[in-house]
């Protein structure tokens, strides 16, 4: 939710309040007390359930801190590599828990991955004239944000604009893939990037939905064996071996 210039009621004192605060000052909100008439959020840091019933019978959305039975939304830990914006969420389950994985992420994201994002956003309407069709130029992008490739996003880029200029589509292929296990957590590194690129799925009907999941949305799924002659993209034939 876009809170810049929006007022935003805070109600408490104290360190939680103080956090919360932090976090709405650097969404460009503006803090108000609970009478603000103009409002759609508030947050309540103090644990006041007559608070929590107020602001929602006027209709407001409410975060009530440490209460998440009571909370209409839920404030994620956030890794800011703006504008590029990471957010580790648990639904409430624990915040701890959001707290330590930001951190570790924290250590994975290299602090440029904001200009990797702006050059993107620059080049937008250069890899449309480029690659008008939609597929080929996400496979074009795709290309250029894998593993090891030109723009590397876990990787430091000194200029991520030159690297742009080597977004290749690639050309049309099959990809084999048998699979061992059923547990999509058994799967490589090298499985889960190919179905994360794949443009198709051609499988043999014992293949898990949960390993099938772990594709694109978008992935078209076969039943059946890929044709003689690839289709555009990138296609990727499963079967559980055994």
């Amino acid at each position: 939710m876009r809170l810049q210039g929006r007022p935003v009621i805070l109600i408490g004192e104290g360190p939680a309040a103080d956090a919360k605060a932090r976090l709405l000052e650097r969404a460009g909100a503006t803090i108000v007390g609970e009478e603000a008439p103009s409002a759609v959020l508030a947050i309540v840091a103090n644990g006041d359930e007559a608070a929590v019933a107020r602001l929602k019978a006027r209709g407001l959305l409410v975060n009530a801190v440490d209460r998440p039975d009571l909370c209409d939304f839920t404030l994620p830990a956030i890794v800011d590599r703006d504008p590029v914006l990471v957010a580790v969420g648990t639904g409430g389950a624990s915040a701890g828990l959001a707290a330590a994985l930001r951190q570790r992420l924290e250590a994975l994201l290299p602090d440029g991955l904001g200009k990797v994002a702006q050059a993107l956003s620059a080049a937008r309407d250069d890899l449309r004239a480029r690659f008008p069709d939609t597929n080929a130029r996400r496979r074009a992008i795709g290309s250029l944000l894998a593993a090891g490739g030109p723009l590397d996003p876990l990787v430091s880029h000194d200029d991520p604009a030159a690297s742009v200029a080597l977004a290749d589509a690639g050309v049309s292929r099959v990809e084999r893939l048998a699979l061992n296990s059923p547990d999509p957590e058994a799967l490589t590194l090298g499985a889960a990037r190919l179905l994360g690129l794949a443009d198709r799925l051609y499988h043999d009907g014992r293949v898990p939905e949960l390993i099938l999941d772990r594709a694109r949305a978008d992935a078209e799924r076969i039943l059946g064996d890929p044709p003689a002659s690839p289709l555009p993209g990138l296609s990727l034939h499963l079967w559980m071996a055994g």
